[in-house]
Parts: C-alpha cells; sequence; structure tokens
C-alpha cells in the first residue's frame, strides 16, 4: 500500500473515531459510536501493517492474536461491576507502552547533523517517557484502590504539593541536561532518574486522592493516557496515533471538567492531585444517633401508597446485580400509574456513566433516568425514595458539615422526600469513609440486606 492511501485510511480512521466518541455520549447511539470505534481501529491496523514502512508482520501478528486473545477473555469475564478497575489497567497498558516506545525510539536514534531537528526528538522521548511513567504508576494505584487491594483513604504526606511541585522542577532540570549534553552515559542517566521520579509522582498524585473522587481520577487518567499515546505517536511519527491521542487526552479532559464541576472541585486541583483531602474527617467513623429499621413488606406497602417514587442506585445495585430486578419493579409500579423516576448522580457507581449504563442493560427506559440538576428539585414533592447501595452521594453532610471530607460536593438531596428507605447491607460508612446523616434522619428507614435479594422479596411482595 501507498503512502497516499495510508494517509487516506487514517484519515478515514480518524473520522470514524470521532464519530464513534458523537456516538459515545448519548446512550440510544451508544451501540453505533461503538461500531464506529471497531471500524476505524481496524482500518488504523490493516493500513499499518500494509503501509511501506511496516516490516516483520509475523511478529506483528503473535502480538495482535496473543492480545486479542486476551481482550476476549477478559472481555467474557469481567462483571460490569469490574468494568472500573478494568479500564484503569488498561489505562496503566497505555502508559507502559509510552514509556517502552520512548526508550526504544531512544535507543534506536541515530543522531543527525540538524541540531534543532535532534533536539525536538530528544524532547519528544523525554515528554512521552515521563507522561507514560506517570499514567502507568498512577493508573495502578487507581486499580489498586477501586478492588480494595489499596485503602481508599487519600495519603497526606507532610508538605505534598511541595513535595509534587520539586518532582516538576528536577525532571525539567533532567530535561534541559538530557537534550543539552553529548554525553550518552549523562543522557541515559537523565532519561532513567526521569523515568524513577515520574514513577514516584505519578503513585503520589492518585494516591493523595480520596476514594470517594476516584471516578474523576479514572476520567483524568483516561486523558493522559490519551496524551500518553499522542506523545508516542510523535516519536513514532504516525500521524494517526497523534489525532486519536488528542481526542482522547482532550475528551478526558472535558469530562473531568465537567465531573469537576458537578462535584465542585477544581480542574487544576485534580491535576495536582490531593484535591478534596485537606478537610478534617475527625467525625467519620461516628455515629450520629439511632437508626430505625423496616422490612420487606412494609417497604412494599410504602410503595403501594405512594403517587410518586425516586429510585437513587449506588455501586451497591452494581455489585448485587440488582438491576434487573429493580427494572421489574419499576414497570410493576408505573402500571399502577405510580410515577416512578430514577436520580443519577454524576459520580454514582465507579466510573462516569456507571449506572447508566447498568440500567440501559435491563432495558429501563431512558426518559425516566435524570441526572441530579434535572431531579434535585422534585425530592421535596416525592412521597418515597428508595436509595440502594448509594451513600456518599446522598450525604447530606456535604451541604451541612464544613469539615467533612466531602465538604461542596453536590448530592441528590433524598433527605426532602417524604419517605426515604435506604438499602444497606450494615450502618458501615461508604467507599469515602464518611459517615452518612441521612441515615438518622426521623424520614429515613433502613432496610438491611443482600441488595438484589431484598428487591426480589419486594417484588414478590407488589
Amino acid at each position: 500500500m501507498s503512502g497516499g492511501l495510508v494517509t487516506a485510511a487514517y484519515i478515514v480512521a480518524a473520522i470514524l473515531f470521532i464519530c464513534s466518541l458523537a456516538g459515545l455520549s448519548k446512550h440510544e447511539t451508544s451501540k453505533q459510536g461503538n461500531l464506529f470505534g471497531i471500524s476505524g481501529m481496524t482500518i488504523a491496523l490493516l493500513a499499518t501493517m500494509m503501509g511501506p514502512d511496516s516490516s516483520k508482520i509475523g511478529w506483528v501478528l503473535v502480538a495482535m492474536v496473543i492480545g486479542g486473545a486476551i481482550g476476549i477473555r477478559l472481555a467474557k469475564k469481567v462483571e460490569m461491576t469490574e468494568m472500573p478497575e478494568l479500564v484503569a489497567v488498561l489505562h496503566s497498558f497505555v502508559g507502559l507502552a509510552a514509556v517502552l516506545v520512548g526508550y526504544n525510539s531512544y535507543i534506536d536514534h541515530v543522531p543527525g547533523t540538524d541540531v534543532v531537528m535532534e533536539n525536538i526528538h530528544l524532547t519528544e522521548v523525554f515528554i512521552g517517557v515521563f507522561i507514560g511513567a506517570v499514567t502507568f504508576a498512577g493508573s495502578l494505584v487507581a486499580w489498586g484502590k477501586l478492588c480494595g487491594k489499596i485503602s481508599s483513604r487519600p495519603l497526606a504526606l507532610p508538605h505534598r504539593h511541595k513535595l509534587n511541585l520539586l518532582a516538576l522542577v528536577v525532571s525539567l532540570c533532567l530535561l534541559i541536561i538530557f537534550v543539552r549534553t553529548e554525553s550518552v552515559g549523562a543522557q541515559v542517566f537523565a532519561l532513567l532518574l526521569m523515568t524513577v521520579i515520574a514513577l514516584a509522582f505519578g503513585w503520589h498524585l492518585v494516591a493523595s486522592i480520596g476514594g470517594a473522587d476516584m471516578p474523576v481520577v479514572v476520567s483524568m487518567l483516561n486523558s493522559y493516557s490519551g496524551w500518553a499515546a499522542a506523545a508516542a505517536g510523535f516519536m513514532l511519527g504516525n500521524d494517526l496515533l497523534i489525532v486519536t491521542g488528542a481526542l482522547v487526552g482532550s475528551s478526558g479532559a472535558i469530562l473531568s471538567y465537567i465531573m469537576c464541576k458537578a462535584m465542585n472541585r477544581s480542574f487544576v486541583s485534580v491535576i495536582a492531585g490531593g484535591f478534596g483531602t485537606d478537610s478534617s474527617s475527625g467525625s467519620e467513623e461516628a455515629e450520629q444517633g439511632e437508626h430505625r429499621e423496616i422490612d420487606v413488606q412494609g417497604t412494599a406497602e410504602m410503595l403501594r401508597n405512594s403517587s410518586s417514587v425516586i429510585i437513587t442506585p449506588g455501586y451497591g445495585m452494581a455489585v448485587a446485580q440488582a438491576q434487573y430486578p429493580v427494572a421489574e419493579i419499576t414497570e410493576k409500579l408505573r402500571a399502577k400509574g405510580i410515577k416512578v423516576r430514577f436520580g443519577i448522580h454524576p459520580v454514582a457507581g465507579r466510573l462516569p456513566g456507571h449506572m447508566n449504563v447498568l440500567l440501559a442493560e435491563a432495558r429501563v427506559p431512558y426518559d425516566i433516568v435524570l441526572e441530579m440538576d434535572e431531579i434535585n428539585d422534585d425530592f421535596s414533592e416525592t412521597d418515597t425514595v428508595l436509595v440502594i447501595g448509594a451513600n456518599d452521594t446522598v450525604n447530606p453532610a456535604a451541604q451541612e458539615d464544613p469539615r467533612s471530607p466531602i465538604a461542596g460536593m453536590p448530592v441528590l438531596e433524598v433527605w426532602k422526600a417524604q419517605n426515604v428507605v435506604v438499602f444497606k447491607r450494615s450502618m458501615n460508612t461508604g467507599y469515602a469513609g464518611v459517615q452518612n446523616p441521612l441515615f438518622f434522619r426521623e424520614n429515613t428507614q433502613m432496610l438491611f440486606g443482600d441488595a438484589k435479594a431484598t428487591v426480589d422479596a419486594i417484588l414478590k411482595a407488589l
């Protein structure tokens, strides 16, 4: 395939990637968006392998078969509840790939006579390795926090922001040494030292962020992985990789900005790391009164006597796979003339859009699934709210306690409803480790047990 045909194929692939992003922005067109993305990647792979610069296609095919087999295996094995940690791991692979491409590009590069172009290449290598190492380490920490292998509590090292700034300043100095020196030994030392610093920097950035803010972190790491891919594209001289990386990087950054606004967080502090961790958390574990319990029959009777119901799902619903009986309850209540809607917090679950996907999977109508801003004003006129597996996203302490670690975070104001039923396994705190005063309010009753088993029992009672 000639270079002109490869360029044309890359343009078509880039257009398909843009169409994919547009399709994925809405539930109704998400399947079409996935097909656009698959088609674009297929064209990109074929054009690259058949291009004039390709060589050793046999090894490439072996790698593709192995990678494809692993991907298919994971796709069949991983549950929807495990998607956030899977995404974090995939981000780490992109970062590691950028690091390896950077080192290989440096090793294979033959110095030229053009000093300017030489300096540009070395700068590309250095920045690509730095971004890749930060993405790799940060994504591994995010994976550990999401799957429970690392504590979700934020790491609060003394002078942590100064340490981050020091890491950036030292890396900048190493960049100057790497570009200016003609000694191969000095260049290798600067590159290796920067890699170690970048790994520590990426680890510290994510470790300093608490569990409640992890959905934003995953989104930001998505952006980092895009820029890492773009950096690899510059090092390899691949235009499509640059465009694709820029699309992923910019879309991830935009999504992170939107989520930061929804959580009342500073976008700059996300990049700096450790946001939302300066507040005192002394009241995290202390209970704030006595809770009241309700049984399945009482909940079913309350639903039958309601004219309007709002369901606010959280990660607990995802873990229990309770979305299917919840959808059946919704259908049964609507058949009785009861107004039923869903209130979705922007960071419900551990990945942006997590709850929306689960509800769509259970065939809940799109028009009754509303975002927080659309439904918050309606809670005061609602008879019954079912909080299924949610905790931090319905915590009134975000508005009422300025010392809370989640202070300022917009939440679903479920406590304004006439009755609130909270589905939980126990009185333990949520993922952020913050106690929820909602559980002790006079209009709140606790329904303990596995969410799916409890919802199934309510469905039978109805």
